[in-house]
Formats: C-alpha cells, structure tokens, sequence
C-alpha cells in the first residue's frame, strides 16, 4: 500500500463523531457497484495456498478482501463532502513450525500473491524461534465452495448519490423548519466483499452490507447563549437502502412521545422531533443529584451493554493481551471459575453472529468458522467468554465461537466483539406498563457522553433524552444526568425487563480495537430495562 493511497477519513468536520482512518483510493460512485470475479478470486487463493505449503507452512489461509465506503456529509443547505473509498487486496496467514506469520499485497496477481504467502512463512519460521508454545487450532471442517450475502432489498451502493443528498438535505430543511438553528446529517453506507479460502478445504464468499444515518441538531437560546443538541435515535444496521424509509411497522411509540425505530428509519420525523425536543432542553430543569430507579431504553442500553459486557469478555482482554492499549477485565477466569454472579437472575446474555439486520451478521467468520450463538450470562451467571481458534483450548472447547475479524485484506484478523445483547423478559411486560410501577425513576433514551475504567468495573454514562417518573407517570423533561455504576452491582440491580416486543438493536460503526488499531461494527440488542437505586449525578457545568 503506497503513501499516496492512504485516505484518512478523520478531521471531516463530524465533531465528536471519531471516523477511523481508511486505507484506499477515491472511486467513482458508479465503481461501487462493482464486484470482483469468483474464479479470478479463487485462482489468486490457490496460488497463495499452493506457494505457502510449498515453502512448508503447516497450515494456510487467504482471504481476498474488497472494501467499499461511501460517506456523505451535510449541514443545513450545504454538502460538506462526498466520499467514496475502495482498497483491495490480498492478506495471507500461515502457521509454520507452529508459529503465527502474515503478509499481504495490493498487487492482484497470482505471482504477487505467491510472493506474500513465501513471505508470510519466512516470517512465521522467524518467530517461531523466540515463540514458547506452539499454535493450538480448535479443528474446522472444510465447508468447500459456499457463499453468503447480507440480506437487502436495495444495494446502498447502487442508489444515486443525488438520492443521498436530496433525502439529507430535505431532513436538515424539516430539522430547520421544526426550531432547530443548526443541523448536519451523514449517510455511511459499507460494503465488505470478501473472499475466504484455507489449507482446510473451504471456499467462502461473503458480501457484507451495513448502513447508519447519524444526525445533530442544534437549539440555541439567542438572548443567553445557551444550546442543546439532540442525536439521532436511530441504530446503525446490517442491511440496505431498504432501511431508510417510513414503514409504519417499524415504528414504536414510546411513553413520553418518542418514537423508537426497528426494521425501518424515518430520518426526516426523527430529525423534527429532534429539533423539538432540542428546544425543550433549553428549558428543561436540572436534574438533582440521588438514587433513582432507572428505566433505560434500548437506544441508551446498548452503549452499556457494549462497554461493561461486551468488551469485559472478550477472552484476550480477560488474558491481558489488551492491557497496553485498552485495559483488562474485572470479569477474570478465576472469578468464573469460582461463580461471578454478573447480574441479577433475570439476567441473560448472548453473543450472536447469525441475528439478521445486525452489524456482526455473517455465515462466516474471517478464520472461515461458521457463525452461531451462545450464552454468556446465564441466569445471572458468567458462563462463558469470545474465542477464536488459537484460544479455544484455552477454556477447553473444541471449537472456535466465530468472532475473528479483520477490518481490511491488510490487517491481521484477531478477536473481536461479536453482536452481544440482552435478552427480553419472559414474562409479559410493556414499556408502559414498566413505568407505571416507577415511582421516582428517570427515563432515558439515546447515547451520551461516557467513560470507564480499564477493568471495565467503574463506569459512567449521559444519554439524550431524560424525563422524570414520577407515582408511575412520565412528567417533564430533565437535563444534565449521567448515571454512575460498578458493573456488576448495576446488572444485580436490575429488576424488570420488557418482553420480545420491545427487543430493538443499537450498535457501535466505529469500533476500535488492536494495535495496530483496527475498527470494527457490532450491534447490541435488548428491550427496554428497569434498574433500582442507581446512583444519578448532575453534569451541568454549574449548579448555581
């Protein structure tokens, strides 16, 4: 990959929205559309797999990767920016006298490909001289020659971009019209097309699509100076186009008029309640610091499930491979072993690969494991963690959980999150019908500001939206809320969860990982969750 082919994404004018770096070249949109050859893309695999045995790897596998985004950016009447992105590759992993080696090329040619996979052996050898154990995989059977797409109705790639820009423009126009002073909208779509091949026998082709249309409006009170922002309540998704439209079916009204999103995303009503409610901030009382049960929305959850469920059990963080770069886990196999009551006995965690419109979705991970689920949190309980191949043996499975990703042909597939939510309450239970047993509470919606600590224990979350429960009724809006919790007394404190009707899906676009830092995308589900005696703060930056 040259200098001259390293397009970085960040710095776009997307204020707190992190954009990780992209390595590829500006495309025409039109080249978006485009596919590569299968059997061009199974000569290159073969001339890898051939090249590296050759050279006396024990073990081989490719995968030939094309990576596709577009990102259009407004604000008010105004196109920031257009981008569209393509890299592609070839990336190629040996295991040789039991040690790990990697290498990889943009040159689409079965020689060039051969050299990587020498390459990646000579460096496999190389390490294995300083390496004390050797490589352990958990056994995979060769599943030949298969292919798996993410299922869309409208390809997010193939739609003009005029089409984009009318749809954002319009949404910033109903923002504006609605009370909001500034508005910025941006449409991400994302294709990854990759092609997996291995010394195993399989041939798998993939074609992976995602979507998310983030928003921030804007309300400022001219006499004092004073703003609110509102964001988007919607959900980044594993689908297409199809995504953003205004099917009823996929709309849920909530306790206190908001509206909730599922298999569908009108952006433009979002966007005017948005700048509503943005104004409504503006005069919204300070929340006063206590204890108050929590009634928190999927949209809110999704970022604590990802932060102090999903994250703590991924097991190379658990093993400290992580602690450089992003911290360890409270969440530690001594404490399973002994019995970590994670939460109270309502609650239960999966980790899911197969849920269809997630961001995780595929048939097969990037080591060609097929994807599946399973439990993590089990009537409270820590039962289990993320493995990939050369970690399963470590908890003593016989096979891999399917959670490897890479993020390009170029980097190293490793460990990452699959899509971990919590499940619905067995019992029949209504948002409504939560809240009517709230007596002081705090009802909260969106994703906020957040930090916590490099064990993932002590945390700290903000949100969007905040409306004070009051005897069993929602009253009037709040501002300046963050809860503060350790994480298992929090998931122990929760007492109620919402049935399978209220089951929605958030997630994270971005999410970082590695070092070097890789991004990935995971979905987080639950329905809407009740927590007792949780302790609020106030975050205005002054009381007075």
């Amino acid at each position: 990959m040259h200098r001259r082919d390293f397009l970085t994404l960040g710095g776009l004018g997307l204020g707190a929205l992190m954009l990780p770096p992209f390595m590829g070249r500006a495309i025409a949109a039109e080249e978006l559309a485009t596919t590569l050859d299968v059997a061009f893309k199974r000569r290159l695999a073969d001339a890898a797999l051939e090249a590296a045995t050759a050279a006396g790897a024990s073990y081989c596998d490719v995968r030939v990767g094309r990576y596709l985004r577009q990102f259009v950016m407004t604000r008010e009447d105004k196109v920031e920016n257009v981008v569209n992105a393509e890299s592609t590759g070839v990336g190629v992993r040996v295991i040789a006298n039991g040690a790990w080696g990697f290498a990889a090329t943009s040159q689409m040619t079965p020689d060039a490909v051969a050299r990587a996979a020498r390459q990646a052996t000579t460096i496999a050898k190389a390490n294995a001289r300083i390496q004390n154990e050797p490589v352990q995989l958990a056994p995979v059977r060769g599943v030949g020659e298969v292919a798996w797409q993410t299922p869309i109705t409208r390809n997010a790639m193939e739609v003009p971009v005029e089409e984009k820009v009318e749809l954002l423009l319009g949404v910033n126009a109903a923002a504006l019209a609605a009370g909001a002073d500034f508005v910025n909208s941006r449409l991400f779509a994302v294709n990854e097309q990759k092609y997996f091949a291995s010394t195993d026998g399989s041939y798998i082709d993939q074609d992976v699509h995602r979507i998310w249309a983030p928003f921030t409006v804007t309300a400022v009170d001219k006499a004092t100076g004073k703003f609110r922002t509102r964001d988007g309540l919607s959900a980044p998704m594993g689908m297409g186009y199809e995504y953003l439209g205004a099917d009823p079916a996929g709309r849920i009204e909530l306790p206190g008029g908001v509206v909730a999103y599922t298999t569908s995303y009108d952006m433009r009503e979002d966007a005017v309640a948005a700048a509503k409610q943005a104004r409504e901030k503006l005069s919204a009382p300070s929340v006063e610091p206590g204890r108050y049960d929590l009634v928190l929305d999927p949209t809110n959850l999704f970022l604590t499930i990802h932060e102090n469920v999903g994250h703590p059990l991924e097991l190379d963080r658990v093993l400290g491979y992580e602690a450089n770069y992003a911290g360890t886990s409270f969440a530690t196999l001594e404490r399973m072993r002994e019995g970590l009551q994670y939460g109270s006995e309502r609650v239960n965690f999966f980790a899911d690969k197969t849920q269809p419109g997630s961001l995780g979705a595929v048939g097969y991970d990037d080591e060609g494991v097929k994807t599946k689920r399973w439990d993590l949190v089990k009537d409270g309980m820590l039962v289990d963690y993320q493995v990939t191949r050369d970690q399963a043996h470590i908890l003593g499975k016989t096979e891999s959980d399917g959670c490897s990703y890479a993020d390009s042909w170029s980097t190293v597939q490793f460990q990452r999150m699959p899509n971990v939510s919590l499940a619905p309450g067995k019992e029949p239970l209504s948002v409504a019908e939560m809240i009517a047993g709230v007596e002081d509470g705090i009802y909260i919606h969106g994703r906020g500001s957040y930090s916590i600590d490099q064990q993932r224990y002590n945390a700290q979350f903000g949100g969007q939206l905040y409306y004070e429960i009051k005897n069993g009724e929602v009253t009037r809006m709040l501002e300046d809320v963050a809860y503060q919790i350790r994480t298992p007394e929090f998931w122990n404190a929760c007492s109620a969860i919402c049935d399978e009707r209220d089951f929605r899906l958030g997630g994270s676009f971005f999410d970082g990982k590695g070092q070097p830092s890789q991004v990935s995308a995971v979905s987080h589900g639950s329905s809407t969750t009740r927590f007792d005696g949780i302790n609020v703060i106030n975050t205005a930056r002054s009381l007075g």
